[in-house]
């Protein structure tokens, strides 16, 4: 089994997004459905069968976040330390191309915030990031080509 490895606060906005789905979201559908049933012949009936299609993808939803819950593992951030990129970790990074610098926190999938520089260490930049330490270069590629990124410093 795979983990999906997130903070507490992760893990708690998928939970609260989980009850959403399950006692509001499902029961307003559940009720559109009653409703179209309803009105008549289902087999023509397209305002029923829209209903059955949203709660199909509801149930997946509920499915995905359910796995993802129960495969979760909190990370601690006081076990993080900045030695190297690991998740948890900002990475300050020189674009050797374009002598820019930026910044990137490294988080799960599940966390990915990308207006607030947080990328998954599933994408190919966090991948190539993680396990570098302050002064290495990483080279990673990407759909664009090759980035060369100078490690510049790592903080929590």
């Amino acid at each position: 089994m795979e983990y999906v490895y997130l903070t507490k606060e992760g893990l708690d906005k998928l939970k609260k997004e989980l009850q959403d789905l399950k006692f509001n979201k499902r029961p307003i559908i559940s009720q559109k459905i009653a409703t179209a049933r309803d009105h008549g012949d289902l087999k023509e009936n397209a305002e029923y069968h829209a209903a059955r299609e949203e709660l199909s993808l509801l149930e997946t939803k509920l499915h995905q976040l359910q796995d993802k819950v129960a495969r979760a593992r909190i990370i601690d951030e006081n076990d993080v330390t900045i030695d190297h990129v690991s998740i948890l970790t900002s990475v300050n990074v020189q674009d050797l191309k374009r002598d820019k610098e930026y910044e990137y926190t490294l988080v799960s999938s599940e966390e990915t915030d990308t207006k607030m520089n947080k990328i998954s260490i599933a994408s190919p930049v966090g991948k190539g990031l993680l396990g570098k330490k302050v002064g290495e270069i990483a080279e990673i590629e990407v759909p664009a080509g090759i980035l060369r990124y100078k490690i510049l410093s790592i903080t929590k």
